[in-house]
């Protein structure tokens, strides 16, 4: 399983590596170049699903999203 996922901001084209929680989906990044707040797309669990270049832990290890964004 990988933990770390690079995340590239739709709005700058920023790059930024990160480390992925384990026990938790991550709905909000904050871009550190531009300063946009992410959030995930529609149908997806959190912003390493939307916009990193690995799915978080739990889409790897199951193939699905297993969690639910907050509204």
């Amino acid at each position: 399983m990988q933990l770390r996922s690079t995340i590239t901001c739709p709005r700058c084209g920023h790059t930024q590596s990160e480390a992925m929680p384990t026990d938790a989906c991550q709905i909000v990044y904050d871009c550190t170049l531009c300063g946009a707040t992410l959030r995930p797309k529609s149908g997806d669990c959190c912003v390493f699903c939307s916009y990193g270049t690995v799915p978080c832990p739990p889409v790897q290890e199951t193939g699905r999203a297993c969690c639910v964004t907050a509204e």
